[in-house]
């Protein structure tokens, strides 16, 4: 753990805060002193250039992720049911390794969907719990309208294993006994009879015993007293006989027999005594007492109610020694008696949820190592052993981490390069380093993360050049902005770093470019924009450390704070209004959080903050905003409207409608009418339910409420206008949704504009919102919808260079190109936005491109990974079979 700075902030003095910061935030009676043009300029740009290199990601990235899906899509289509969940948690980790989390989600919830054994069923179960960590309060608002969430919910294995298993499989009336039909055991002092015939059909073993050639088959009364068995077990054993059912025992009298049933084979009492013992299974103490008896035993139904159970409190049981001992001491029979054939599975979970918490424990090593043991085929190795090598790395393991980095590369994991030339340089032989990624490179299309890694064994200009290769490649890399911008600040080019920065902030919203910027605006001496970014650092991660994580974000807020005019309340919402007006999310992010320390009405800025949130792809922290939202809500038709549209924004449109209704039913408000009609107006495509809308949405603008709100709802007012044909009222709509403004009602009254023929006036339109607007790579987008082709051509290229995430540009440039013929050209222009954004529509152009100039092979591959990108995609469905049907 880095050294706490400003442990007590309150009562440090001035002087220990000076020293505490290294002269990033020198002190002046309080004030922070002029940044640039000291000394402690160029210390502190030094500090910033000794920015870490980018980590080495312990993930599953194939170099081409689209044969990968497409591999898994075939597989999935012929493979027997036992093998989907594996394919599908393959998926899940490309998926992750693209950084595509709403996808890889949905991989994780059809493993878990089409698990095929108890064990599978468990795991997956539990994964998923443990992905949605937090909101546990979303199955609570599914309950009370009467839906349960299953995946949260323990498996009742009782109930799910067939009685049959309990048969008696060896009694046959016609055999003839030999001796006495009775058979009594002397257990001590006590005799238990039993039915020689019915104690014979327990198991193989019985039957020889009792009616082979042993001398017990003779015997009337037979010695057990060195058996393990009491005698309150061995009556219990005899009534099983006889009825096949178990009466109500204490759990050491069930151990007993349970023990009896392993030295005698009996299955079926051994099933019996499994399925009595796994109810006994509730607290994880009882699990681990279990398990020990379990594995011993190789009870493997006992095995899985304890797993269940440890599994259910990750990733807190990982803290308790016995737990850890259990998992990262099973060998493989162990493995296979508590997790049957998902032991891969299993330990692929433990070894996420162990990193997560410490990547360098000797726990995660444990459980990483196990994962290479469970792996099975090539691909399941590559991901293992890259993981375990990633460690072994952060471990400073460099020997280990070298040899399982060159295994898991030579499996075929080429993204397992970077780790062996990292550890090149290490030894101070970058010249290794480069040629082991030329080899690469040069082997196959390169991608921007080989580019990136290039550059770090570079200088100068060649560095520079990678590190730009590497942003056209894949604009998503954070890393190449970042270093810029610092080298930048190191030549005192302070506007052209914030430039820098801002390329990558305009359409990827990173904790560590805010930080980077904040730094930006120090040197600018701006230390209100200083100060909006640290708010917005804060609302995204409430204890987030900054400079290297030496120093609380809180704490430099602190002090930023005694450099800046205090807002008033009435300034503060003034501000709201004007930053919401001019489409600056972060803005309106950081005066929001300025809001939240006074006494306003506090669930009302907690569900503006998740808006925010939404809008700048922030789902997990919208839905921890809509939450305290909740939490504060000041009445209860408030607090309904804010768990409806928690179930909305989670999936559960028709349980967010009725908890509109029940908002409204207590009292009419805005916020009610406004989450019906946009719920309504998502779930149903009845023509009637425009009427509906319209109806809902005038109610909602009745009731009172600020202008940001209504400025929203009059703008989706005129969309139901526009959809229902009716622009006269549609244009009223979107005037006055202006007047009060809100900025993006220029979009829909460009579109009014255009659906009267009106090409020019929608132009002039969108000009106006870019003009207005702080992001405006989707007003670009739109307005070139009403150019003429050179400035359509020039608005889209616009919008790739603002958000180069924006998928459309890239469609159109290519539609053109293969108007014009150019195929390749075409095909290349798609090429370049899959290889680092895996997009349906996208996939789906390129797919019928590849059709086109008659590449089945290729069609088809885009297609299979399209339909991993969304299964139920009609067009892709019906282009898939029709190029299924052409492939030789």
């Amino acid at each position: 753990m880095r050294k706490l700075f400003f442990s007590e902030l309150t009562s440090c003095k001035e002087t220990k805060l000076q020293s505490a910061t290294h002269s990033w935030l020198p002190m002046d009676k309080g004030k922070l002193s002029k940044f640039t043009g000291h000394s402690s300029s160029s210390s502190s740009i030094e500090c910033l250039m000794k920015m870490p290199e980018p980590p080495v990601l312990p993930h599953f990235k194939p170099a081409d992720y689209v044969d990968i899906l497409a591999q898994i899509h075939e597989e999935l289509e012929y493979c027997p049911h036992d093998e989907k969940s594996c394919l599908y948690l393959l998926q899940f980790q490309v998926f992750r390794g693209l950084g595509e989390a709403k996808l890889s989600r949905r991989s994780l919830q059809a493993a878990w969907e089409k698990a095929s054994t108890i064990h599978e069923k468990l795991i997956f179960g539990a994964w998923l719990k443990y992905e949605k960590r937090g909101e546990e309060p979303i199955s609570d608002l599914l309950g009370s309208c009467g839906k349960c969430s299953q995946e949260f919910k323990l498996l009742d294995f009782v109930s799910q294993i067939s009685a049959e298993s309990h048969g008696i499989g060896f009694d046959d009336e016609s055999d003839e006994f030999q001796g006495s039909p009775v058979v009594h055991f002397r257990i001590r002092d006590d005799m238990i009879a039993c039915d020689r015939r019915k104690l014979a059909a327990l198991s193989t073993p019985l039957y020889a015993m009792l009616n082979g050639g042993f001398k017990e088959s003779h015997l009337e009364v037979i010695d057990m007293s060195r058996n393990g068995i009491s005698p309150i077990g061995m009556r219990a054993i005899s009534k099983f006989s006889l009825s096949g059912r178990l009466p109500y025992l204490s759990a050491e009298a069930i151990l007993e027999m349970l023990d009896f049933a392993n030295k005698f084979c009996c299955k079926g009492l051994k099933d019996a005594c499994e399925q009595k013992l796994a109810s006994f299974v509730s607290s994880r103490q009882d699990a681990i007492d279990f398990m020990e008896c379990a594995i011993e035993l190789g009870c493997s139904i006992l095995a899985a109610s304890c797993l269940q159970v440890l599994l259910n409190e990750l990733p807190e049981c990982l803290n308790d020694e016995q737990v850890v001992r259990i998992f990262s001491s099973a060998n493989k029979q162990q493995r296979s008696t508590m997790a049957g054939n998902a032991s891969f599975s299993l330990y692929c979970l433990l070894g996420e949820v162990s990193m997560s918490i410490s990547a360098i424990s000797d726990v995660t090593v444990s459980f990483l190592e196990k994962l290479v043991d469970s792996a099975s085929d090539s691909r399941q190795k590559q991901l293992s052993l890259h993981q375990l090598a990633c460690v072994r790395l952060l471990r400073k393991d460099h020997a280990e981490a070298e040899r399982l980095f060159n295994a898991a590369f030579t499996a075929g994991h080429v993204y397992s390069v970077v780790g062996l030339a990292r550890l090149a340089s290490l030894r101070s032989n970058k010249h290794y380093s480069l040629n082991l990624l030329d080899s690469v490179m040069s082997s196959r299309w390169p991608l921007g993360w080989m580019y990136q890694e290039r550059a770090l064994y570079l200088d100068g200009d060649s560095k520079l050049e990678n590190l730009n290769k590497a942003t056209e490649l894949d604009p998503t890399l954070t890393y190449p902005y970042m270093f810029r911008a610092a080298s930048l600040m190191k030549r005192q080019s302070v506007e052209a770093a914030l430039m820098e920065i801002n390329r990558i902030l305009g359409f990827k919203l990173v904790l560590e470019c805010l930080e980077l910027r904040f730094c930006c605006y120090l040197a600018l001496e701006d230390y209100r924009a200083a100060l909006c970014d640290v708010q917005a650092i804060l609302t995204l991660a409430p204890d987030y450390r900054m400079i290297g994580g030496r120093v609380a974000a809180k704490q430099l807020r602190t002090l930023v704070m005694e450099n800046v005019e205090q807002w008033t309340t009435a300034d503060c919402w003034m501000q709201l209004y004007d930053r919401w007006s001019s489409v600056d999310d972060i803005g309106s992010l950081s005066v929001i959080y300025q809001m939240l320390e006074s006494d306003a009405a506090k669930g009302v800025l907690y569900f503006r903050q998740s808006l925010l949130l939404l809008r700048l792809n922030c789902p997990e922290a919208a839905m921890r905003s809509l939450q305290l939202a909740r939490e504060h809500a000041a009445s209860q038709h408030e607090r309904l409207v804010y768990e409806g549209w928690i179930l909305y924004d989670t999936g559960h449109c028709e349980e967010g409608l009725q908890k509109a209704e029940a908002s409204i039913a207590i009292q009419r408000s805005f916020e009610a009418f406004f989450l019906k009609a946009y719920a309504l107006a998502d779930s149903s495509l009845e023509p009637s339910t425009s009427a509906t809308v319209v109806s809902l949405l005038e109610d909602a603008l009745r009731c009172p409420s600020d202008r940001l709100r209504k400025g929203q709802a009059l703008n989706n007012l005129g969309s139901v206008y526009v959809d229902c044909g009716n622009l006269d009222l549609a244009a009223e709509c979107y005037i006055n949704a202006l007047k009060i403004g809100h900025t993006r009602a220029h979009q829909g009254l460009a579109r009014v504009h255009f659906l009267r023929n009106n090409r020019t006036g929608a132009f002039e339109e969108m000009t106006k919102l870019i003009e207005k607007a702080r992001s405006n790579a989707s007003a670009y987008e739109k307005r070139s919808e009403y150019c003429d082709r050179d400035l359509t051509k020039a608005d889209l290229q616009m919008v790739t260079k603002l958000d180069p995430l924006r998928v459309y540009p890239y469609r159109y440039r290519a539609a053109v190109l293969m108007d014009n013929h150019k195929e390749k050209d075409a095909i290349s222009e798609l090429t370049k936005a899959i290889a680092f954004k895996a997009d349906l529509n996208l996939l789906h152009l390129r797919a019928a491109f590849h059709e086109h100039v008659g590449d089945i092979s290729g069609a088809l591959r885009d297609c299979r990974a399209a339909l991993s990108v969304d299964p139920n995609h009609q067009e892709m469905l019906e282009l898939h079979h029709r190029v299924n049907s052409q492939e030789p």
